[in-house]
């Protein structure tokens, strides 16, 4: 089996002990980050309470940094679990995506994309 994306080195924006944050490679909105946790699990209802912490700790900074360098009009969380959900990547993360007015976004195939 091929080794993890996210367990592969990567180029961290922002980490702490048990997660860090990552520019997604195909990014739907300028700024799209995703907060990974460092422990490989398949889906984020295995974060421990621990990493719950560490990641919403990422998810305020991450903002923050984005807000300062971007200054986007909004943010969207997005979590896809399982396969039926449209999860490619079998390590549990969360898309952190920043929005701006008149933007279209679609965030996959099978949702409809939405315009502010």
């Amino acid at each position: 089996m091929a080794q993890c994306e996210f367990c592969s080195p990567l180029p961290k924006v922002l980490q702490n002990d048990l997660a860090f944050t990552v520019y997604d490679i195909n990014p739907v909105s300028q700024g799209h980050t995703l907060i990974i946790p460092r422990r490989h699990v398949a889906t984020f209802m295995e974060f421990s309470p621990l990493e719950w912490g560490a990641m919403f700790k990422l998810i305020v900074e991450t903002q923050s940094l984005l807000q300062n360098e971007l200054a986007p009009d909004g943010f969207n969380l997005f979590v896809s679990s399982g396969k039926a959900a449209g999860q490619k990547i079998t390590h549990a993360h969360i898309h952190f995506i920043p929005r701006y007015k008149g933007q279209v976004v679609r965030i996959s195939e099978d949702l409809a994309a939405e315009q502010l």
